[in-house]
């Protein structure tokens, strides 16, 4: 029998993953099965089973992968990690990443649920607000402003874009995004008025 190469292996591996993606997004963790699974992806139940042993491995899956695209957060200067999470709030906007920010809720809700999609959801909390408090350490703040406290608050507007973003198609994310700007530059090195 042939070799199945490493390519293949993780081209099937994302089958299955974007397919319970499609799924959680459309119909929630609670009412999607692994059947589901197995007819979004079209491949066979024997298959998936061989990738992942069941719908919470499947979750914990994709929250690992979350973790590992917001890694791009953590490295670069101040100026460099805002300008990449003033683009991270605009992306939320955009019609293609409904899907994603709906996929996102259900995985907080399931964060209440089950400790291990908790653990893991955490993981997308705790490493960049470590990287971001680290990285505004050495930075003038405005008065009253604790890198710690700021990095939570930015994570928090993140959360509560994509939350607002997938119940109310009124929202301007161009004036939130602009706003959440000045908030920045008013807390992120804040310049004295002008005499």
């Amino acid at each position: 029998m042939p070799k199945v190469s490493e390519a293949h292996l993780a081209a099937r591996r994302r089958q299955i993953l974007d397919a319970a993606a499609t799924c959680f997004a459309r119909d929630g963790f609670h009412r999607t099965s692994m059947q589901d699974i197995v007819h979004e992806s079209g491949i066979s139940a024997g298959l998936v089973y061989r990738y992942f042993a069941g719908k919470d491995d499947v979750i914990a899956a994709i929250v690992t992968e979350w973790h590992d695209r917001r890694q791009v957060f953590a490295s670069g200067t101040v100026a460099e990690r805002s300008a990449a999470y003033l683009d991270y709030l605009r992306s939320v906007g955009t019609p293609e990443a409904g899907p994603t920010l709906r996929l996102g809720v259900q995985i907080w809700a399931e964060a209440m649920r089950n400790p291990r999609i908790r653990d893991l959801s955490r993981r997308n909390v705790d490493d960049p607000r470590a990287a971001v408090a680290a990285a505004l350490a050495g930075v003038p703040l405005a008065p009253g402003v604790d890198p710690d406290a700021l990095a939570r608050v930015l994570i928090a507007v993140y959360q509560g874009l994509a939350l607002q973003t997938t119940w109310d198609e009124t929202l301007d994310n161009e004036a939130y995004v602009s706003t959440v700007a000045a908030v920045l530059r008013a807390v992120v090195d804040p310049r004295p008025p002008a005499s």
